[in-house]
């Protein structure tokens, strides 16, 4: 799973490398307005005539990519470090596989990281059912539940909340690495 989504993660790395620079910020309203130059980002690389890439640009998954990422003071994640500062890595080792294996298992790996920061906490599995146990006809009826237990622990949870301070993720905003200008691709 890690694996193929890092590929993806790659492959849209490798797409939209170069696209901060064709972003522009517009102040005029209240809330400053996100702009993506397509043409300047499409000329640029020489991609003009691509008809996938202008459509992928088209699209609302991407404008709101823009929306997303376009601000540049936020909080990075491994994406951003892909498209600031491994252009080149990933451009080297188009004609090696074994390279880009090696870095599709790291980038899978800092994904499980990412998902997983305590390794040492293991999820217990559900065990899959044994053989013939769908023709048992044992099957106990689901239990009731208890309204009053039920309501006891949530005034408990209730009580915890209220008197824990406000959940805050640890991310820290920083300024958005640019990367190379798109002129490079």
């Amino acid at each position: 799973d890690k694996e193929v989504r890092a590929i993806f993660l790659r492959l849209f790395a490798q797409l939209f490398q170069g696209y901060r620079s064709c972003l522009q910020l517009i102040r005029i309203h209240a809330e400053p307005v996100i702009h993506f130059h397509k043409a300047a980002f499409l000329g640029q690389r020489g991609l003009i005539e691509n008809d996938f890439l202008t459509k992928v640009l088209n699209g609302m998954a991407f404008a709101g990519f823009v929306s997303e990422r376009g601000p540049p003071f936020r909080t990075c994640d491994l994406f951003d470090e892909l498209v600031a500062f491994e252009v080149e890595r990933i451009k080297a080792e188009e004609g090696n596989p074994p390279k880009m294996i090696k870095h599709v298992r790291e980038l899978a790996e800092q994904l499980f990281k990412n998902e997983n920061p305590n390794p040492h906490i293991a999820f217990q599995k559900v065990p899959r059912p044994t053989e013939g146990s769908h023709l048992r006809v044992h099957i106990l009826p689901f239990p009731r539940i208890n309204e009053c237990r039920v309501q006891e622990l949530l005034q408990e949870g209730l009580a915890r909340s209220q008197g824990a301070p406000p959940a805050t993720r640890g991310d820290k905003k920083c300024v958005v690495p640019a990367g190379p200008p798109v002129g490079m691709f």
